[in-house]
């Protein structure tokens, strides 16, 4: 059935992109608003809604997950790969019965390029959010050592945060609104005091920083 819907997808590329959203939402049941946009890329989650002028890049795949929601000029790049494991699926992560395989993109957060999202539990990025650069990995669920059995756990960016190039998320970390986390960090826990840069492996609070600033007042999502 998963070879069948990408071999749809595949050819629904060659339409016009008016064309393939009218399919798409009608065969899969999308959501997407007319000014929304997909690139070439293959998508399949369960649920998708794509709000007014969000958009996804190219080359990117997302699949395996429950549900994919990008909210108002919301943006999810180009060669990004975006997996869960779907509910309902054996015994792993029976003991886990709320999590939730979904990635929601708030208004004008964005993911850039070349990331790898494991949304086995849920991943929220914030309004005005970006996650800038390259190659950035989060990870909601690795072995519990102690019983030697999978464990998730959901992770969370809030709103206006920078999130420098290469950084990692472990599963159940966070960092909250007006954040930035520096190039190369790994974020192992929650933090919970705004308007912090936190840096380092693992990472920790190294200074407050200057709310007032351009990037945390925007009212668009882009920079130039």
């Amino acid at each position: 059935m998963k070879l069948i819907e990408n071999a749809i997808q595949i050819f629904l590329m060659l339409l016009p992109w008016g064309v393939r959203r009218r399919v798409l939402c009608a065969v899969f049941g999308f959501r997407i608003h007319p000014s929304a946009r997909i690139g070439y890329s293959i998508v399949r989650p369960m649920k998708l809604t794509m709000a007014e002028c969000s958009r996804i890049g190219h080359l990117t795949v997302v699949k395996g997950l429950e549900e994919l929601r990008l909210d108002r000029y919301a943006k999810l790049g180009h060669l990004n790969w975006v997996t869960g494991f779907p509910l309902g699926r054996g015994r792993f992560f029976s003991a886990f019965p709320n999590r939730y395989p979904c990635l929601h993109l708030k208004e004008h957060a964005s993911i850039q390029r070349r990331s790898l999202v494991d949304c086995t539990d849920q991943v929220t990025v914030g309004e005005f959010s970006l996650l800038a650069g390259y190659r950035h990995q989060i990870l909601t669920h690795s072995i519990d050592l102690e019983t030697a059995n999978q464990a998730c756990a959901p992770v969370s960016i809030g709103a206006y945060c920078f999130i420098g190039t290469g950084c990692i998320f472990l599963k159940g970390s966070g960092v909250p609104d007006y954040s930035v986390l520096g190039a190369g960090s790994v974020l192992h826990k929650r933090f919970h005091d705004e308007g912090f840069l936190y840096s380092g492996v693992p990472a920790t609070a190294v200074r407050s920083i200057n709310r007032d600033m351009r990037f945390f007042t925007r009212v668009k999502g882009d920079s130039d």
